[in-house]
């Protein structure tokens, strides 16, 4: 579901236009008498109406519009570009040309990947650059047939009054009144192959932009099937790489060469579902991260914490103070 909030914020697009937004609200099916959250099809559909009404796809938010259509160009220009890292660059060269402001660079040092966004003409709200990182990870996540778990998302500006939206979307520690705006995962990513082609381009984009505002589902078959594996059985009764291949009836190195087909990897997905399952325990605040580690299979708790800090880049302890909600207070790479 998608927060009032930010339907709220898309809405602004067509006041500052002085546009009645009735139209594109009954069209979506969506009411503003009630402050309800509204489905990714509802917020898909407006977006579309918005768009078509300002001419615009970034919700008048860039220094230049962004013309319906671009989004789909943007989709043609990174199809085939290899790699993640590779298709990263093209987004954002295509970005840069078609809003001029806010503009995006990659960074890649200390085995992390930054796309630093800055915007020079014009102070941004929050929202600008959410529909920018959401654009920008709705395309590259679908490229490569799997979901790039978040480090940590930084505004360089004010926090909005639904800041606990944010948390929740991206999944991961967001922080405000920050110097730079940045996203940040690891930089292994970047090497991961693009495994889409034209067929699936139209399907895609037959669904867009509905199918880009949840967070990426993994819909490909063997890897859905492990992932779901994982996801209903308890950390205790996980099959290793050779129990799952004959729990398939397949040969080891023909799953691998399936799951690599499908751009997922068996230890990337095993980390992918027990990295959800300590963010989910450590955000009830119930129990201890030794009580955390132990749930997730762990002999012992040194060996999450240094897992917990490969996957999100900080302490399990800095996670916890920051879903809590408190001070953003900077946290640097080893989480202190």
């Amino acid at each position: 579901m998608i927060s009032s909030g930010f339907v709220e914020d898309a809405l602004d697009c067509l006041r500052q236009r002085n546009i009645d937004p009735s139209p594109a609200l009954a069209l979506a099916n969506v009411s503003l008498d009630h402050a309800a959250d509204v489905s990714n099809e509802q917020y898909g559909t407006l977006w579309l109406e918005v768009a078509a009404l300002c001419q615009d796809e970034f919700f008048g938010l860039g220094a230049r519009p962004m013309r319906p259509g671009s989004f789909k160009l943007l989709c043609h220009a990174v199809l085939h570009a290899g790699t993640l890292e590779h298709a990263l660059k093209r987004a954002l060269m295509f970005l840069n040309i078609v809003l001029d402001h806010p503009t995006g660079e990659l960074r890649n040092q200390d085995g992390q990947a930054e796309i630093i966004v800055v915007s020079d003409d014009a102070p941004r709200p929050a929202f600008a650059y959410r529909t920018y990182w959401l654009i920008l990870l709705g395309v590259l996540c679908w490229l490569i047939g799997r979901r790039i778990p978040l480090r940590r998302v930084d505004f360089a500006c004010a926090a909005p009054v639904n800041r606990r939206d944010y948390l929740q979307f991206f999944g991961a520690p967001v922080h405000f009144d920050t110097s730079v705006t940045r996203l940040v995962f690891n930089a292994s990513y970047l090497a991961l192959p693009t495994i889409r082609d034209e067929k699936s381009l139209r399907s895609f984009l037959r669904g867009a932009p509905a199918n880009i505002l949840l967070r990426y589902r993994h819909d490909q078959g063997l890897a859905t099937r492990l992932r779901t594996r994982f996801e209903m059985s308890s950390t205790e009764d996980w099959p290793d790489f050779d129990t799952f291949a004959r729990e398939m009836k397949l040969s080891p190195v023909t799953m691998r060469r399936r799951l690599k087909s499908e751009g997922q990897g068996f230890l990337a997905i095993r980390d992918d579902i027990r990295y959800k399952r300590a963010r989910d325990l450590m955000g009830l605040q119930t129990l201890s991260v030794a009580e955390t580690a132990a749930r997730l299979g762990y002999a012992e708790p040194s060996a999450f914490h240094r897992a917990f800090i490969k996957w999100s880049g900080m302490t399990p302890a800095a996670f916890r103070k920051s879903a809590l909600g408190g001070p953003n207070d900077e946290i640097d790479r080893d989480g202190r």
